[in-house]
């Protein structure tokens, strides 16, 4: 079988990437949401900076290819560890001596 052809990439000129570290998806039966957003520190809400809505068939190509690229990077750079014992939110936000997550009641 022959490989695919590659198209090229257009990026516009006016296009601002977005650092997300929070994302929400669902789905129906027909397609998948996800909702990107970026937590900060003492914010009690969060703003939604991306929506990506994809077929059933795209988003099981997206997770392959997620996948296949996690793989090369960890074995360029290491395996990426997943923090156990406490949420992701405290290992992000945690306090200038390492040891608190921020309180949401400011």
């Amino acid at each position: 079988m022959p490989e695919p052809q590659k198209i090229p990439f257009i990026v516009p000129d006016d296009l601002v990437p977005r650092y997300i570290n929070t994302a929400y998806i669902t789905h129906t039966p027909h397609e998948f949401i996800l909702d990107f957003a970026t937590m900060m520190p003492g914010l009690t809400s969060l703003k939604l900076n991306t929506r990506l809505i994809l077929s059933p068939l795209t988003m099981k190509l997206f997770q392959r290819a997620i996948n296949e690229n996690i793989a090369r990077y960890e074995a360029n750079f290491g395996e990426i560890l997943i923090p156990h014992g406490h949420t992701l939110a405290d290992e992000l936000f945690r306090d200038k001596g390492g040891q608190n997550p921020p309180d949401e009641t400011k």
